[in-house]
């Protein structure tokens, strides 16, 4: 773990009000663990819309596996992107439906591009990617 450096931060009160309802609304148990998770949300994202650094993810798939072809496809393209998968889990939510979660790590654009790739295809019901950058 890495040093803790304190800074002081000066804002209006009433910012100051709102800011502590969304700590508690949030069950954030300090002022300092919500600027933290703020901090590092605002990087993701920067990361996210470069596209160049590293990020980690989930990418969740809900799907119909009766579709002719999807299953072959989605393991095809995992199999392609072996680099970046780090694991999946597949279960079984109905008889038509399956739910599977990719665990992937790699630079924001290869994440984007290959989790538009399966998202894309067809059988597929609902896609999300949620990401968090790699690097602390």
């Amino acid at each position: 773990m890495s040093n803790i450096a304190r800074f002081t931060v000066s804002i209006e009160e009433d910012l100051l009000e709102r800011f502590d309802r969304y700590c508690q609304e949030e069950s954030l148990a300090t002022r300092s663990e919500a600027v933290r998770q703020l901090i590092h949300e605002r990087l993701t994202n920067r990361a996210w819309e470069t596209g160049h650094d590293e990020v980690a993810g989930t990418l969740t798939l809900v799907y119909d596996h009766h579709r002719p072809q999807l299953g072959q496809g989605l393991t095809k393209l995992q199999h392609d992107n072996t680099d970046l998968i780090i694991a999946t889990t597949h279960i079984h939510l109905t008889h038509d439906t399956c739910l599977e979660v990719i665990i992937l790590r790699g630079t924001a654009r290869r994440l984007q591009q290959v989790a538009a790739q399966l998202k894309g295809m067809k059988g597929i019901i609902r896609g999300e990617l949620v990401v968090a950058r790699a690097g602390g």
